[in-house]
């Protein structure tokens, strides 16, 4: 099962100013249990080399993540706009 380290307060000041709360927590519970669930759309962004991964949170939204050196942690590093 994956660790997710402690969010960083920037990464809790988007999940609050974009109204993402409930949704975060949920699609996170999803990730914990199968990073690669189907609704989650958990993918390897480009440039691949940089080792950042990002996960679905609703329509809009996308969380990015890297791996730390075990593969079983993970860090969300940032709350984005998909588009």
């Amino acid at each position: 099962m994956l660790q997710i380290l402690p969010c960083s307060k920037i990464v809790l000041k988007k999940v609050k100013t974009f109204g993402l709360g409930k949704k975060f927590n949920k699609q996170l519970k999803i990730f914990i249990k199968d990073p690669r669930y189907p609704s989650l759309h958990t993918e390897l962004l480009e440039p691949k080399e940089y080792g950042i991964y990002s996960f679905r949170i609703d329509q809009k939204y996308r969380a990015l993540f890297v791996f730390r050196d075990d593969k079983t942690t993970i860090e969300i590093i940032n709350i984005t706009s998909h588009y």
